[in-house]
């Protein structure tokens, strides 16, 4: 069962992980980075849970805290402006040792630059858009999500839609078990009425004692030109001023 109270054990790990959080914050985004300092009316994410994200590519992110572990791909939503889908590549896991729990569909959503919370999308509605063009737009260019602590062994698939294909499963499932030895990987799908806005944007996954928030921002074309040209050095001044875990 989902509770909103939060352990005294979550409290303090993540009182820790919220100051590591801020030195990510101040190095991958704040003015004290070079490159970041040259993307004019870019502003740090503000989170409203406490936690830690990195970056692990262009368009990869990961998020974590006491609780629980999420990692996202989002190549395919950058190029989706104005479209009315947002397709993410999610990975999803436990912390060491937490207690196994079910993650449900109503647990994930993703809130907008306009400060709009939307659902994931009922499997009907995901049916019903006829979606296989975005999902082969979607296997041209790939990023790995595959980055997860190590005690995450065994590979599992987020079931949440059924597979477009046509050679996969026909059913979906509207939860997965988690425990922190398994490695979730799936797709996940929105339905954005008004269109993919460009701005920052947050997946928020509830876990039973917490909300991890992944931030992503959806990039103008000048602004993508100019986070491409300077990621290399975007990443090695997060991994300086950050480390690694």
């Amino acid at each position: 069962m989902k509770t909103n109270k939060k352990s005294e054990t979550y409290t303090r790990r993540a009182s820790t992980l919220g100051f590591l959080m801020i030195i990510t914050l101040t190095v991958m985004i704040g003015g004290s980075s070079v490159a970041l300092a040259q993307l004019e009316g870019i502003e740090k994410p503000k989170l409203t849970e406490p936690g830690v994200f990195t970056l692990q590519g262009e368009f990869v992110r990961m998020a974590y805290n006491g609780e629980g572990f999420v990692t996202l791909g989002y190549r395919t939503a950058n190029s989706s402006v104005g479209d009315e889908w947002l397709l993410l590549e999610m990975g999803i896991t436990l912390r060491n040792k937490v207690k196994e729990q079910t993650l449900t569909r109503e647990d994930l959503t993703i809130l907008t630059p306009s400060g709009k919370t939307i659902p994931l999308a009922p499997q009907k509605d995901f049916s019903a858009a006829n979606l296989m063009a975005l999902d082969r737009r979607a296997n041209l260019v790939r990023d790995s999500i595959n980055y997860f602590p190590l005690g995450a062994r065994h590979a599992c698939t987020l079931h949440f839609f059924s597979d477009l294909s046509g050679h996969g499963r026909t059913i979906a499932y509207d939860q997965v078990s988690l425990n922190y030895q398994r490695a979730c990987v799936g797709r996940i799908y929105f339905h954005i009425p008004d269109g993919i806005e460009v701005g920052q944007h947050f997946l928020n996954v509830k876990f039973a004692e917490s909300t991890v928030q992944v931030p992503f921002r959806i990039f103008t074309k000048a602004e993508e030109k100019e986070f491409r040209k300077m990621w290399k050095t975007l990443k090695q001044e997060h991994e300086e001023g950050f480390g690694q875990e």
